[in-house]
């Protein structure tokens, strides 16, 4: 992952510059101390959001949102209505969204029930299932909330099953059925995986999930599975267990991050004990119509994705070639974890001055991760951009390896 922090813009003093180069690594340091999601990016653009347009000279590469804005359709909608829309009260329960859902994902609706983002119902759910006492498996590196959540909120006693960076983390499925096998209370499966990209084929993560007891639930976290594919989610089968549950968002793959929109499969009992557990107007009225406008256009999103495989590559030849003995996991959606030929040391030095030049990379700093702390995340962008990034990088890197 990277963070990649702005702190000064043209014809401004560095706005940011108030804290010391100490005061900054620390912060990175920091990472280790609670679930860090990325987003530095405010820190230029101002979390008072009193001056959007200090967007314009920000990368924002320390996130995982999509390069492409949201369907034409979702634009004109929110134009078209935007003064009601923001003074209005939405559908109670999400009835609409979740037809939409239903129509596109050929689910019956019983079995959907919305969230206002993926975290939403990660906290609503995982709070109500699990105790103190609750076992859990999670692959080793996964997303974050995970483990923060489990651990930190709840405490439960988290086992992880690491994953080998020699292999490019991919999963070894022989070890992971014989994990699956045992009666843990819930298994996390990230799929495609964050931050390592990589993916298993349905059939193969279908397999591996009828290794599961029927006591035990398993969580399936779909937020890229369109990147690989519209035949590759698993909510039809959750929808029909007893014990998997997927959860879909809107945020990245619909370039609706900013709308808070997501939705949970799983089986119609189940579904039925967390709509009681849902608040009302739980996902907002622009969020709703932005997820129907989104869904009623999949040609549009399908080309966005075919794009995205297009500039995961460039970035990584460009990577390779401006950077050579440079480590890439590329995966399957829109991001590329690259490990440069530098000394461990001239990481977080480098990644602050590219915030100096409003470049913000994902950066990792748990001492306990597969991970390397030389690891950088960085998403993808449009080509244009994608091409400062590389020129910053440059600009930027150790003077030991220029």
């Amino acid at each position: 992952m990277i963070l990649l922090k702005v702190f000064g813009f043209p014809g401004s003093e560095s706005c940011s510059m108030t804290k010391t180069y100490t005061d900054q690594s620390d912060n990175l340091q920091s990472q280790t101390r609670h679930c860090y999601h990325g987003g530095a990016f405010f820190e230029a653009i101002g979390s008072d959001l009193q001056d959007l347009s200090r967007h314009h000279h920000v990368i924002n590469a320390d996130v995982l949102d999509a390069w492409f804005p949201p369907a034409p359709g979702v634009l004109e909608a929110l134009k078209g209505e935007l003064p009601w829309l923001a003074r209005t009260s939405p559908p109670t329960h999400c009835e609409g969204m979740i037809k939409a859902i239903a129509e596109a994902r050929q689910l019956p609706a019983e079995n959907i029930v919305p969230g206002s983002g993926s975290s939403d119902l990660i906290f609503r759910a995982l709070g109500s299932w699990l105790t103190s006492h609750s076992q859990v498996l999670m692959l080793d590196p996964c997303y974050g909330e995970y483990g923060h959540v489990c651990e930190e909120v709840i405490g439960c006693q988290v086992h992880r099953l690491p994953l080998d960076s020699h292999n490019d983390f991919k999963i070894q499925t022989e070890l992971l059925a014989q994990e699956l096998r045992k009666p843990w209370d819930l298994v996390i499966l990230i799929h495609p995986n964050n931050p390592t990209g990589q993916h298993l084929d349905r059939s193969k993560m279908a397999a591996l999930l009828s290794e599961i007891p029927k006591t035990t639930r398993c969580w399936i976290d779909e937020a890229y599975i369109e990147y690989t594919g519209t035949d590759q989610s698993l909510e039809s089968l959750a929808a029909n267990s007893s014990n998997i549950f997927v959860c879909k968002s809107f945020s990245k793959v619909y370039a609706l991050s900013g709308m808070r929109a997501a939705y949970l499969t799983g089986p119609t009992e189940e579904m039925a004990r967390l709509r009681r557990l849902t608040p009302p107007w739980v996902v907002s009225l622009p969020a709703q119509l932005s997820a129907i406008k989104a869904l009623e256009d999949p040609a549009y999103y399908q080309s966005c994705y075919q794009e995205t495989h297009i500039l995961r590559e460039e970035l990584a030849q460009d990577l390779v070639q401006h950077f050579p003995g440079s480590q890439l996991c590329t995966g399957v959606a829109n991001w590329v974890l690259w490990t440069p030929p530098v000394d461990p040391a001239e990481i977080d030095p480098w990644v602050l001055r590219c915030r100096e030049r409003n470049l913000f990379i994902r950066s990792f700093h748990d001492p306990h991760s597969p991970l390397s702390s030389k690891t950088l995340r960085i998403s993808v962008k449009d080509r244009a951009t994608q091409q400062k990034i590389i020129k910053i990088l440059m600009e930027t890197q150790p003077l030991t390896d220029r």
